[in-house]
């Protein structure tokens, strides 16, 4: 199986980018790819690796990075956003003038937008509406992508047409996409997963044991559906590779940049420099969200809380034991 036709330009030259880009092209799809930074485009070029974000990991020799950003979209007709989800409405601005009309944008980021609150296909909708918005999303570490492991994600759009013909081109032997039309749910899910994962690192960090993982796992689960759906996610979506999936992957890995930053944060390990935890931003807008539409989220209040410094792990932890006791469904 290879990727389909067409010219696809990924952007973003972190892990998760590199691991695309490289699946892509073993694939035979050429994709363009574009990195910020000329060092890393060089060591790309001349040395097919990825020093600073896949170490160890031998890239095809066919995957080629440019730092020219019109010329990696010049005749695109489909690109794959994979920068920062906070940073992703002043990326987009960028490259507005080069992005063709009509060449869908797959958001490949977990977040919501600090400024607006949005999810992040609303965001590229407002920029560029005349591009449909689309999302990868699920279970996927960009070392086992990279390294051509077996994995399986969802690819949405609020077209289910659209989103069948974006699974199918993305699809390599090694990476198999499921399609969707619920893009709300697979980016709901996607964003607050990771708030999730901070708070399953940080009860495996503070040495509070394994049923207390489950536990926070569980109950994490029960709270991402809520405020989810909230947003207008599907049941089913949630129960799926983009919601449960995901979760299930990322609170049990020390390979989850957001389950490591919550290892970490538990241990009092300097969190400088750490690779980049989209749930650390999503926690307090999560908490904004949920507060404004009268949802309780109660493990996402404590790892904000924790993130913001105004309490230990420990006493996030008794907070929760002392909640009032209810039914639990």
């Amino acid at each position: 199986m290879s990727a389909g036709t067409g010219t696809t330009a990924v952007l973003g030259g972190g892990a998760w980018g590199t691991a695309l880009a490289v699946t892509l092209a073993r694939a035979g799809a050429s994709p363009r790819f574009w990195v910020r930074d000329q060092a890393a485009a060089d060591a790309v070029n001349r040395t097919h690796f990825n020093p600073q974000y896949l170490p160890g990991i031998q890239l095809d020799d066919r995957l080629a990075a440019t730092t020219d950003l019109a010329a990696a979209l010049e005749r695109t007709d489909c690109v794959l956003l994979v920068v920062p989800a906070q940073a992703l409405a002043g990326f987009l601005r960028q490259a507005a003038p080069h992005i063709p009309a009509g060449a869908p944008l797959v958001i490949c980021a977990k977040g919501i937008d600090a400024e607006s609150g949005d999810l992040l296909s609303a965001v590229c909708e407002s920029i560029l509406p005349n591009n449909p918005a689309a999302a990868l999303s699920g279970p996927s570490f960009a070392t086992d992508v990279a390294a051509g492991l077996p994995t399986a994600v969802t690819v949405a759009a609020r077209d289910g047409h659209t989103a069948a013909t974006l699974a199918a081109r993305l699809s390599t032997s090694t990476l198999r996409c499921y399609s969707s039309d619920d893009l709300t749910g697979v980016e709901a899910a996607g964003a607050l997963k990771n708030v999730m994962a901070i708070a399953a690192g940080a009860v495996a960090g503070a040495d509070l044991g394994a049923s207390a993982q489950a536990a926070i796992v569980t109950r994490g689960f029960v709270e991402l559906r809520r405020i989810a759906q909230s947003f207008g996610a599907r049941a089913e979506t949630l129960m799926g590779l983009a919601g449960l999936g995901d979760l299930f992957l990322t609170c049990g890995s020390g390979k989850s940049r957001n389950f490591a930053y919550g290892l970490a944060l538990a241990r009092g390990e300097p969190l400088d420099g750490r690779p980049l935890a989209e749930g650390v931003a999503t926690a307090g807008i999560a908490l904004k969200i949920a507060r404004e539409r009268g949802l309780e989220a109660p493990i996402t209040e404590q790892v904000a809380r924790i993130l913001d410094g105004d309490i230990t792990v420990r006493e996030a932890m008794n907070a929760l034991l002392a909640r009032p006791l209810k039914s639990e469904t």
